[in-house]
């Protein structure tokens, strides 16, 4: 069961948690072979070390600090030793441009900077001198860097440990200082479009949108997370970092992108938070291997799969699960469903997907195998959550009602509109947009459009400067058709096009692992990607995928033609959000001639 403390700010949610859970594990982490842990007390003094180290270096109220860096305890730590002294952090992801991680230095005028290791470091050491008010750079893992204001995280701990010793009682001073309408965090909107906003969020929108997401999953003292969502972002920061340390679980750092699958088995998550990009891959995966298995095993599997979206359509609708019913589905359980789970540690209760819709097709298919998927709704500029399925109430292809506070309605254009106390304060330095954003009622425009159905249940459609406007006055929401589209094995990625065209067309990104792997037993040879996706029965192949999921469409929102691309789009060369959500813009621009190549054969 929750707690729910009584808390206004983070600083005191802080306090709170470590005076409750302080002998329970707070964080996990990997050195080596060997999974560490710290404990709620641990982490408060760690805490006020930090905080200390900071005091040591001339930090006051107010002040600016700048965090680039992957997902660490210290991160956590980190944020909470900010907060606490009434400082502000602003999150840096640390994939981020030299060129870009200075704009939002100087934009949000840090004095301070924490950068993870030298790697990070090496970025902005060019450009320190063009940063007129970072007094310090703080180097989490102590690597070293020759100038004198790049200083070790050990130095500015053993600093706040000298600091404590003469002024023991001032950290709890400091927390009790803070106050709900104090600046907490600024967060740049990386967004699908334009230039970044820096999202000014108070102690008192993020503090409701934890208690009341807290409401609305079931977290408690006995689960543990894996965090592997950057913490720069507002959902694994709130979902992943906040409510979590607010309940005593636990939390396990992963060690990066790449080792989720193998840190999922080590530690056994009972809840973690996803994005859809990661819930379609494992989607596939288990598709493709089904796929190779005898026609047996596939006929079992497939009945299982029927099984469980009975169970779960029973389960979420308040229906009676019968004895025959059941039994199939223990059936089920034992002899597909607990070898699935077995691949996500065994333990996992459910798994809460944000930041991009996921596809009915993902969710329907991975609840009926025993992977429960919850998504929600939410954006930076609310803190960021909106709305959420619950756990029994889970309704696929929604994004669940909204949380207790949060106030919706329906635009006349079909935009969703929410009011609450987690609503941004506005854009950092930039009233206008502001303005746009909020209007004179205090209603906040998410650029969502969404239904609402008979059970309150919010249903987005797409975003709202997406809509494909074609040249004979159609309009279409892409985001329902890239959806069908990427379930597919043979496609890893696909932005669909057609503004003031007449008809749609794609850009699709190949999966080329299964690409390759179809070309190999099939004899063909190739050298490069090129060549590969030149061979004329993979054309055959993504003629008969697009033109088989388009059945359920009408004429004009099917695509007519497309390209294939031999690049993935990455966060690296501008093409996605540290959420995955691709930059349609940018993807746009990139290729804008291959597009009028398409629409000219």
């Amino acid at each position: 069961m929750s707690s729910y403390g009584d808390y206004t700010t983070l600083a005191e949610l802080f306090i709170y948690a470590t005076d409750k859970f302080a002998d329970e594990v707070a964080y996990r982490y990997k050195v080596g072979d060997e999974w560490k842990s710290v404990t709620f007390n641990q982490v408060r003094k760690e805490v006020e070390e930090i905080a200390g180290g900071l005091k040591r270096f001339g930090f006051e109220p107010n002040d600016h600090v700048g965090i680039m860096a992957e997902n660490s305890r210290h991160w956590a730590m980190i944020d909470y030793a900010t907060l606490c002294s009434r400082g502000t952090l602003t999150t840096i992801y640390p994939s981020l441009t030299t060129k870009q991680a200075k704009w939002i230095i100087l934009h949000s005028e840090c004095k301070f900077l924490f950068c993870g290791t030298k790697h990070e470091a090496e970025k902005i050491l060019p450009v320190f001198d063009s940063l007129p008010r970072v007094e310090k750079v703080f180097i989490i893992n102590d690597d070293s860097v020759e100038h004198p204001d790049f200083i070790p995280f050990s130095d500015l701990v053993n600093e706040g440990k000298q600091y404590i010793s003469q002024y023991s009682d001032e950290f709890k001073k400091d927390v009790k200082s803070v106050k709900p309408e104090d600046l907490a965090t600024l967060i740049y909107t990386s967004g699908t479009t334009g230039v970044p906003k820096g999202v000014m969020l108070t102690h008192k929108n993020i503090v409701a949108n934890v208690l009341d997401s807290l409401q609305a999953l079931d977290i408690s003292i006995n689960d543990s997370m894996l965090s592997f969502l950057p913490l720069s972002h507002s959902f694994e920061r709130t979902g992943g970092h906040f409510c979590p340390f607010a309940e005593g679980a636990t939390v396990c750092y992963a060690e990066n992108l790449l080792k989720v699958a193998e840190n999922i088995v080590e530690v056994s998550p009972t809840v973690m938070m996803t994005v859809p990009r990661l819930l379609e891959k494992i989607y596939t995966k288990i598709n493709s291997q089904l796929q190779k298995e005898s026609r047996v095993k596939q006929n079992i599997f497939q009945w299982a799969r029927k099984i469980g979206e009975q169970v779960f359509k029973a389960e979420n609708s308040g229906e009676k699960i019968g004895f025959f019913l059941k039994q199939k589905y223990n059936l089920a359980n034992k002899l597909v469903f607990s070898k699935i789970k077995e691949k996500v540690g065994g333990k996992l209760r459910y798994m809460v997907s944000g930041g991009a819709p996921l596809p009915r097709s993902v969710a329907l298919f991975l609840n009926s195998i025993g992977i429960t998927v919850q998504e929600g709704y939410g954006l930076t500029e609310t803190a960021p959550v909106l709305s959420a399925n619950r756990l029994g109430e889970n309704k696929i292809g929604t994004v669940g009602p909204p949380l207790e506070t949060v106030r919706i309605r329906i635009a006349p254009d079909g935009e969703l509109l929410v009011k609450g106390p987690n609503v941004m304060k506005g854009y950092y330095k930039n009233k206008e947009e502001t303005r746009k954003a909020i209007d004179e009622e205090g209603w906040f425009h998410t650029g969502d459009i969404a239904e609402i159905d008979e059970d309150g249940y919010i249903k987005i459609t797409d975003r709202k400067k997406h809509i494909i406007v074609t040249a004979g006055g159609k309009n279409v929401a892409p985001q329902q058709l890239e959806g069908i589209l990427v379930t597919s094995k043979w496609i890893e990625q696909v932005v669909i096009v057609g503004d003031d065209r007449k008809y749609l067309g794609a850009l699709v990104v190949p999966a080329f692992p299964n690409l390759e792997e179809w070309a190999e037993e099939n004899g063909y040879e190739w050298e490069t990607k090129e060549d590969l996706i030149s061979i004329p029965e993979v054309k055959a192949i993504y003629d008969e995928v697009i033109k088989n999921s388009m059945d359920s469409f009408a004429q004009f929102e099917r695509v007519r033609k497309y390209k294939l691309l031999t690049n993935e789009f990455t966060i690296e060369d501008g093409e996605l959000t540290p959420s995955l959500k691709i930059k349609r813009n940018v993807v746009l621009d990139k290729y804008s001639d291959l597009i009028d190549a398409m629409y000219n054969i």
